[in-house]
């Protein structure tokens, strides 16, 4: 970092805190930091959740990826296509209609209280483990080597920035501060690639330096990293809950100005999920053509940084990894505030709490949030030898079935029962974590001929829709007559209806022409 680097930087958080100032300022006096008085237009929904997708482990992880393997976790970005197609025409109608803050109340309206309750925790515990400590332990690696602090402090400064927003403007302000983000990170990245293949010597000269599959979408069964069986087949179970029922990243079209807003801002994600390819994982690709000596993967990213970039655009690369950070952590933190806030203190302790009461409460969530995230991140730091990480994305595979089987069956099934679902979210989430342990860290005296984690992810949540099916036809009870049965029908528009089309055909072309 240079002087001019670090004037790039400050420039960069001088326009952010500006931007967040303003989005605070159109907010109505006392309106919900919640759901930015459902006011969200289509681009600032596609920024918000690609944002929130986006994060500065995933850069790192996604050029690694490309560097030892191609493009074939490429399927992680395009396959999410069609799960993010469900949330806009299955999920999207639902919530809006029933008017929801969040995924548990609406569990909740189909369910009963108990299962709101217990979807309420399960969420808060979720977002504190994976989006808030995880996202400031890979965050705070980078912090602490540019700055040399501590990581409690690289977590606090991270935290700093990004609750100053939420509580200041809420979902307003971090969905308009997440366009500005996400526009300099595509901006970034685009130049990033372009100067690679420049130096490559063109796109064929790429293609010819590098293994003829890189450019192979589904490798063999026998491919151990990236076999396509278990790619087709578990990666719904992680894209449902995910792109559906997550409520970081559903959160943004809960706000939506209407229901053709959110599908169209679901849409623009689905476009720019198409970019993580050329721009994240492109540069590995590109630097095991310039640098294939490379001995440690992970740094592919930042080798590409240092060796191709003038002193400037390092600042601006380090204003892209700040900015993925804020954007995901201030996502979250919105998210922590809403199901608390709305699920646990207005519904069970104080329903005729004013406006400016529940801000309040959602403010102090905020801080509390923030304080257990930067215990659990200096917690994570002390623990040596272990890449956490790399551990915590295959066990995200087994937090999923129990949400992916509930939203399902709760959704397409009016004969799932509230016994059903909350065995599925309290037993079936036990033996999936369980399972999940056996599998990254197993006993001398189990060792079994384990599938690949995707493939056992899909087998969990096929057996937990089983359950669920039995145990409903065996205890009955009337679980469908609840108000979601009473939703007004929808009809998407025809712009909509012709952008998702249109977003298909080259989704399916693509996969054609990378097979």
């Amino acid at each position: 970092m240079q002087p001019l680097d670090w004037l790039i930087l400050a420039v960069y958080f001088a326009i952010l805190i500006a931007i967040g100032l303003w989005a605070s300022s159109k907010r109505k006096k006392e309106g919900s930091l919640f759901l930015a008085e459902r006011s969200l237009r289509w681009h600032h929904i596609g920024f918000s959740m690609w944002g929130t997708n986006v994060g500065p482990s995933m850069l790192i992880a996604s050029a690694s990826a490309g560097f030892t393997t191609g493009i074939v976790s490429g399927n992680y970005a395009w396959y999410a296509f069609v799960f993010i197609a469900m949330l806009a025409f299955v999920f999207a109608p639902r919530y809006l209609g029933a008017k929801v803050h969040t995924l548990p109340e609406f569990m909740g309206l189909r369910f009963g209280q108990s299962t709101r309750n217990i979807l309420a925790w399960y969420t808060i515990v979720t977002i504190i483990i994976s989006w808030l400590s995880l996202t400031l332990f890979a965050g705070g690696i980078l912090i602490r080597q540019v700055f040399d602090i501590p990581m409690w402090a690289s977590a606090l400064v991270l935290l700093a920035i990004s609750a100053f927003f939420t509580m200041l403007g809420g979902l307003k302000a971090v969905a308009y501060t997440n366009v500005y983000q996400m526009v300099l990170l595509i901006a970034v990245s685009v130049v990033l690639t372009i100067v690679g293949i420049s130096h490559v010597g063109g796109i064929g000269a790429l293609a010819d330096k590098v293994p003829a599959d890189y450019w192979v979408l589904f490798k063999p069964n026998s491919d151990e990293a990236f076999p396509w069986l278990p790619i087709v087949l578990g990666y719904p179970v992680m894209g449902v809950w995910f792109w559906c029922t997550d409520q970081s990243m559903v959160q943004p079209v809960l706000a939506a100005r209407n229901l053709r807003e959110g599908q169209l801002g679901t849409n623009f994600t689905g476009w720019l999920k198409i970019l993580d390819v050329p721009l994240y994982i492109l540069p590995g690709v590109i630097c095991f053509a310039l640098f294939p000596t490379l001995e440690n993967p992970d740094e592919a990213y930042l080798t590409m940084v240092e060796n191709l970039f003038p002193v400037g655009m390092v600042g601006l690369v380090f204003a892209v990894l700040t900015a993925c950070l804020v954007s995901t952590i201030g996502s979250a933190l919105n998210a922590l505030s809403t199901v608390f806030t709305m699920d646990i203190y207005v519904k069970r302790f104080r329903p005729d709490a004013s406006q400016r009461r529940i801000n309040y409460v959602g403010r102090m969530v905020t801080v509390c949030g923030a304080l257990i995230a930067i215990v659990l991140t200096v917690a994570i730091d002390s623990i040596k030898g272990l890449n956490l990480f790399n551990v915590f994305q295959s066990v995200l595979g087994f937090i999923a079935p129990p949400m992916t089987a509930v939203f399902l069956l709760g959704v397409f099934w009016s004969k799932a029962t509230t016994r059903a679902a909350n065995l599925a979210l309290t037993v079936g989430t036990a033996f999936c974590l369980t399972i999940g342990v056996l599998y990254l860290w197993p006993p001398q005296w189990l060792q079994l001929p384990w599938p690949h984690f995707m493939m056992l992810s899909f087998l969990l949540c096929a057996a937990l829709t089983v359950m669920m099916g039995v145990v409903s036809v065996v205890w009955p009870e009337q679980a469908g007559k609840t108000q979601l049965a009473q939703l007004p029908p929808h009809k998407p528009t025809a712009l909509v209806v012709g952008l998702w089309t249109a977003l298909a055909i080259v989704m399916v072309g693509l996969y054609l022409y990378f097979n």
